[in-house]
């Protein structure tokens, strides 16, 4: 009898842990990251009141007899699996969509490595991204990422340009020209040394064909030139618009746009010849690329090379001229306006010039054996031998899952399960409460045989 009492006892510890473990669950429904228990039970060893035994002289086998002692805690096992998800809109919360723990240390180098799927994130004064603790989140070199709102970027000069659109193959000479001999003018801003901004004028003159039929060697169809010129404040001046006065060969210095039959850019040439109706006869390739150089007092100097790649994506179609020049480099010197995280865990930074910046990357750890981790509380765990080794890597690369900014995982605890759990559990519990007490009945009726 006293075997059974005992037993009853074990079965009400087990049952207090499980209740333990599934009010733990419960409480932390609504915790950011957390990922709840399981606990599972095991028999105790059991006491042999006869072995086993074999078959022998024609009479059977015997199997053993033995009396179980109880019930023990088998395990109590951490469910990693994903929990829902929760948009939030803060720039600074971060959710894994997949496998991994963001990696958060509690000392200025990094060196103590503490990982957790909590990704409420926020910043400090000093810019350092830290959980609620004051943990600081590593990036992928296990530094702590710090964003720095006085961060400046640089101004740097111009040194490329590039056209797009379109520059209208029909015009009316009678109306269109202007008095500086330009059909039609965009403008160029370029950025110095020091951010200062100017500005040059980017003009097209007239249209010179070839002879009708007669195509200039090495085109093999009709070709098309229209004269180029930059110039402007404090700049050099490359190319000129007018076609020298009764002759035939353009003005030293004068650049062309070469246009084939279909209205695309070919080259640029100088030297273009002309019949006495106006049509062009001959060209020739430009001797070296022009540099528009534009100097400011205190600033080096900014030079633009002319080539054939500031005009690759011109066309000469007839049809409405559009066509606008930007300097595909430089900017003026500015401040960090705001930033924002990406999937690949690229904290990207956005400075008032308009210029962008991965100021650091996000890391991620992962375990061969997650459940192997130990819970030291605030939603972190640490390595343990069963874990193994942590890998460390940047997200959405080999087995590590992307990030969802402006989200959060939320607990994996399921309320319905864990309600059915506790129901169980009670009854487990009750049932083995039922056990002592009918014991304790069974003694007394022992006690009572001696009256």
């Amino acid at each position: 009898m006293m075997r059974s009492m005992y037993s009853g006892v074990s079965g009400l510890q087990v049952h207090q842990v499980k209740m333990d473990t599934i009010g733990n669950n419960i409480a932390n429904v609504n915790t950011v990251g957390f990922k709840g228990s399981k606990v599972t039970f095991s028999e105790v060893f059991s006491q042999t009141l006869k072995g086993a035994g074999a078959p022998q002289e024609g009479r059977g086998g015997t199997n053993p007899q033995q009396i179980g002692l109880g019930a023990a805690l088998g395990a109590v096992s951490v469910q990693h699996t994903k929990g829902s998800t929760q948009r939030t809109d803060n720039p600074t919360d971060i959710m894994i969509d997949g496998n991994g723990f963001f990696v958060v240390s509690n000392d200025a180098s990094g060196t103590n490595k503490f990982y957790t799927r909590a990704g409420n994130f926020s910043l400090d004064k000093l810019g350092y991204l830290v959980n609620p603790n004051g943990f600081k989140l590593l990036d992928t070199n296990g530094e702590p990422i710090r964003i720095n709102q006085s961060e400046t970027k640089n101004a740097t000069a111009s040194t490329v340009a590039e056209l797009k659109g379109n520059l209208n193959f029909t015009y009316d000479p009678a109306e269109d020209f202007d008095s500086n001999n330009a059909i039609y003018t965009t403008t160029l801003d370029v950025y110095d040394s020091v951010g200062n901004v100017s500005t040059l004028d980017v003009q097209f003159g007239e249209k010179i064909a070839n002879v009708p039929g007669t195509p200039i060697a090495p085109a093999t169809g009709s070709t098309t030139y229209r004269t180029v010129k930059f110039s402007g404040a404090n700049a050099s001046t490359v190319g000129d618009l007018a076609f020298v006065a009764n002759s035939a060969t353009s003005a030293a210095g004068q650049i062309f746009a070469e246009f084939d039959e279909n209205g695309n850019f070919v080259k640029l040439v100088e030297n273009v010849v002309r019949d006495a109706n106006g049509y062009a006869t001959g060209a020739a390739a430009l001797g070296a690329n022009p540099v528009v150089t534009v100097t400011t007092p205190g600033a080096a100097p900014v030079t633009i090379t002319v080539n054939d790649d500031v005009f690759k994506d011109l066309t000469h179609y007839a049809q409405t001229t559009d066509a606008k020049i930007l300097a595909t480099d430089g900017n003026a010197a500015g401040a960090l306006d705001s930033f924002a995280i990406s999937a690949s865990g690229e904290v990207v930074g956005t400075f008032t010039n308009g210029e962008r910046l991965t100021l650091a990357t996000i890391g991620l750890a992962a375990f061969d054996n997650p459940p192997g981790m130990m819970k030291i509380g605030g939603n972190l765990y640490t390595d343990t031998p069963n874990s193994g080794t942590p890998k460390f890597g940047e997200p959405g690369t080999g087995s590590f899952g992307a990030l969802t900014p402006g989200a959060l995982e939320m607990s994996n605890v399921d309320l319905s399960q864990e309600f059915t759990e506790m129901i169980t559990t009670q009854r487990g519990f009750q049932a083995n409460s039922r056990v002592i007490t009918t014991t304790d009945e069974m003694l007394q009726e022992l006690v009572n045989l001696k009256r």
